[in-house]
């Protein structure tokens, strides 16, 4: 293919890239520099593009391309550096206390509820929270494992009910 022939395809797809352009912009100035800039590379690479193939899609490459390139570059400029000395924080001491009479309250309506428990969750459910696994349970209760698996979460379930109300 001509060089000639390859600037007139470029001259008759430009108005379709134009929208595109905008769409990708937001700012009909940046979109000029852009079909400009996509222009520019195609021209610059015109060895490169396979004659038959889609000429539109080549060119909607590049411009997304250049796009994308220009948002990365200006998000690195973007990027504040913050080369303060933060010394201060090292010695800054400041200490919270807990407030230890509203963590007992709230762990004796916790374990007030899980006691309100009828027994066939109750009992899963305290071996779960005493740290044991769903088969050691299984096994100590002599029940199947997906027996105990769906008593732990209903258990779970009521309690987050009951809790919720608090």
């Amino acid at each position: 293919m001509s060089k000639q022939d390859f600037n007139q395809m470029l001259l008759q797809n430009t108005e379709f890239l134009k929208p595109f352009a905008v769409t990708l912009t937001k700012d009909h100035e940046s979109a000029k520099d852009l079909l400009q800039e996509t222009m520019f590379r195609a021209l610059a690479n015109h060895d490169k593009y396979s004659v038959g193939t889609n000429i539109k899609a080549w060119l909607y490459t590049i411009m997304r391309n250049i796009f994308i390139n220009n948002y990365r570059r200006k998000a690195k400029q973007n990027t504040i550096f913050d080369n303060s000395s933060n010394d201060f924080l090292l010695d800054y001491n400041q200490s919270t206390i807990d407030n230890g009479a509203e963590s007992s309250l709230r762990m004796k309506e916790v374990k007030a509820a899980i006691h309100g428990l009828p027994e066939i969750f109750r009992q899963p459910f305290l071996l779960y929270f005493e740290g044991y696994k769903y088969h050691e349970i299984a096994d100590a209760l002599g029940e199947p494992l997906g027996t105990i698996k769906s008593r732990i979460h209903f258990a779970r379930r009521l309690l987050k009910e009951q809790i919720s109300r608090f």
